[in-house]
């Protein structure tokens, strides 16, 4: 049997964890419980789900990874927390469609940031595909106008923010392991919901997709996702996670029909075809720097 080669392990185990990932709107939809619950359960699973992985592999090992993140580990868990947060509120606010396509734009803030925080520089491709998907992200806007969903919108802008804040910050500390910043960022979660959540009042229903989303979607899913970096391009992990956008708003439709409008169609159909030539030329930027050195 051939063995197959570094790249596609990455591409593989990246994919892997996108298409994992891509029912979490759907969950979410499914739990009936209020927010707060939601949002405590699911934090709460989620952290154990991640220190648990990390004991099993490490042991009590794990308290030199969790030393070693410092106060970046920190911020990057309170990043990822906000996100988790305003992405729950999203999806309960606004079609899965919306929020999956606007949030969808996250890697491009995270180059904004980049350039404000890190002073990386911006090339013209990423500014003109920063400007391209805001016109998208308008239409999508303009189609929730008198629709009541405009506060799940304007949440999906603030987790794409957040994501890519959190992004940034695991960037500025590449040559440290931060997902145990995640665990942190569940517990944060279920602490922040607690005084708002009523853990006890959940259906027997809610209970399973609670477990299934916590202690098996997200931390199998990120778990891979984190994996992939090293051995493929962040460009081409950019593209894959446009994957979550089409299948998460798949099954939606599939399960509970719920059709995208018109306008979330034609601002999507923007902002995904940008990202997507924009992560294209940005792989064949790196492939010539490679092959130049």
């Amino acid at each position: 049997m051939a063995k197959i080669s570094p790249h596609l392990y990455g591409i593989l185990i990246t994919a892997a964890g996108v298409l994992i990932l891509s029912p979490d709107g759907l969950l979410v939809r499914l739990i009936e419980t209020d927010s707060a619950t939601l949002l405590f359960w699911r934090g709460l699973l989620f952290s154990l789900g991640i220190f648990g992985f990390y004991f099993l592999r490490h042991g009590f090992g794990i308290r030199d990874t969790v030393r070693a993140m410092g106060r970046r580990g920190l911020l990057a868990a309170v990043l990822f927390c906000l996100s988790t947060i305003f992405f729950v509120l999203a999806v309960t606010h606004t079609s899965v469609a919306n929020a999956l396509v606007i949030i969808s734009t996250a890697p491009l803030f995270a180059a904004l940031f980049s350039w404000l925080i890190l002073k990386e520089s911006i090339l013209p491709s990423t500014w003109i595909a920063i400007a391209i998907c805001t016109g998208g992200i308008s239409l999508i806007f303009m189609g929730s106008i008198g629709g009541g969903s405009r506060y799940g919108d304007l949440s999906a802008i603030v987790c794409a923010f957040m994501i890519a804040g959190q992004i940034t910050t695991v960037r500025h500390a590449r040559s440290i392991d931060m997902v145990p910043s995640l665990g942190f960022a569940g517990l944060l979660t279920a602490i922040l919901a607690l005084p708002f959540a009523s853990p006890l009042a959940v259906t027997s229903s809610d209970v399973t997709y609670l477990v299934l989303l916590g202690l098996v979607v997200l931390p199998l899913a990120f778990g891979l996702i984190t994996v992939g970096p090293r051995y493929i391009s962040a460009p081409e992990v950019s593209l894959l996670m446009l994957l979550e956008s089409i299948f998460g708003s798949f099954w939606v439709w599939l399960v509970l029909d719920e059709m995208p409008r018109p306008e979330t169609l034609g601002g999507g159909a923007v902002v995904i075809t940008t990202l997507i030539i924009h992560t294209g030329i940005a792989y064949r930027r790196r492939q010539r720097g490679v092959a130049a050195s």
